[in-house]
Order: C-alpha cells, then sequence, then structure tokens
C-alpha cells in the first residue's frame, strides 16, 4: 500500500538549527515516537527500530535511516527509511523530504507499507502516520 503525505510544522528554533537537528539521525530518530538507533553504520546512516502502535495491535519495525539528499543552502533534506516487520514478512519503506522555511517548513512523506501493518487498511494506517508525523513535529523544536 503506498500513502502520501503532507504536513505543515513551526518552530521558534532557527532555519539552521532546525535543518542541523534533521540530518543528525543520532537526534532525529529518537523524536520519533517509539523510535531508537541501534548503531551508527556511517556519517548519514544508521540502524534503528521503531515500535508503532496501531489500536490494540502494536509492531516492531527493524532497519536502516539514512540522509538520502541534503541541500544546507535550500534547506531541504531527504530522508530514507527502509524497516522490515521483525518476525513477519511485512515492511515499511519511505522517503521523507523536509522543507524549511523560517518559522517551520513542510515534511512531504512516500511510504510503501505491507504486512500487518497495510492489512489494518488504508484509513488506520494513514492515522497512525498521521498521528506519528504531527508528534514528530511537535519535538522538533526540541531536538
Amino acid at each position: 500500500m503506498a500513502v502520501e503525505l503532507e504536513h505543515s510544522f513551526t518552530t521558534a528554533k532557527s532555519i539552521d538549527d532546525s535543518f542541523a537537528a534533521i540530518v543528525d539521525l543520532e537526534r532525529v530518530v529518537p523524536a520519533v515516537e517509539g523510535g531508537r538507533v541501534i548503531e551508527t553504520t556511517g556519517p548519514e546512516s544508521v540502524k534503528a527500530e521503531i515500535v508503532l502502535k496501531m489500536g490494540a495491535m502494536s509492531m516492531k519495525m527493524n532497519g536502516t535511516v539514512e540522509v538520502a539528499e541534503q541541500d544546507a543552502e535550500a534547506h531541504r533534506a531527504v530522508l530514507r527509511v527502509k524497516a522490515r516487520e521483525a518476525g513477519g514478512q511485512g515492511h515499511a519503506n519511505a522517503d521523507v523530504t523536509f522543507q524549511l522555511n523560517d518559522g517551520g517548513g513542510t515534511i512531504h512523506t512516500h511510504a510503501q507499507v505491507t504486512g500487518k501493518a497495510a492489512s489494518m487498511g488504508e484509513g488506520v494506517m494513514v492515522g497512525v502516520l498521521d498521528a506519528m508525523i504531527k508528534d514528530f513535529t511537535g519535538k522538533l523544536g526540541q531536538v
């Protein structure tokens, strides 16, 4: 199942501080609810896990997060997530594009989800991702 989401956010941080936080995976991954860095694998990549809660069900996803693109001058970055369901067959891959401006920015998420998460239906999946991104944007000013 493919999902596209667009979110705007505001922050009191400077545009340069926000950009620095987004491309610092050790800081930004834990800002995602249920997310944690397991191991740094390169200057712009980490192994990570996230525990997703979908109603009464929860699942653990393990994978990688990398800074696939970054343009400090344009304040634009793309994070690429490739994750597999622990003990399952599903996966969740996403490109998350950040475009910053003074006082905030936008996050465009293109996700491809299979397995248990996708079986919950598009409405539930979109609702979970939407809530997760809104929670993340609220924490972004603190990382």
